[in-house]
């Protein structure tokens, strides 16, 4: 057994989720908040069969998508700061970040 934890951006968590109910994978959502952005995030825990491991891993793969998007980065009042500094820039979001851990026992009542 493994349990994959998944950690995904907010616009592609409903359709993993519909994924992974197509598969008839179960998996446990819970909303979480990212910390360079700052913005909304779902981190899945599935405790999985190790020969469907790969599965799970492609599904993310193919629903996690990478994208662009501006962020304006957080006013520092420094006189030394560059005039551009509180101008929007373009950063890449999204994607997932995945952890595969073995685990001992998995019991569901």
């Amino acid at each position: 057994m493994k349990l994959v934890i998944a950690i995904v951006q907010d616009k592609d968590a409903n359709r993993l989720r519909s994924e992974f109910v197509k598969a008839g994978i179960g998996a446990t959502r819970l909303s979480t908040t990212g910390g360079f952005l700052k913005s909304g995030n779902t981190t899945y825990m599935i405790g999985i069969d190790d020969q469907r491991v790969q599965e799970v891993l492609d599904l993310i793969h193919k629903t996690s998508r990478t994208r662009q998007q501006f962020m304006t980065p957080p006013v520092n009042i420094d006189a030394q700061m560059d005039s551009t500094s509180g101008y929007p820039v373009e950063v890449q979001v999204g994607g997932a970040t995945v952890f595969v851990l073995p685990i001992e026992q998995f019991h569901q009542f």
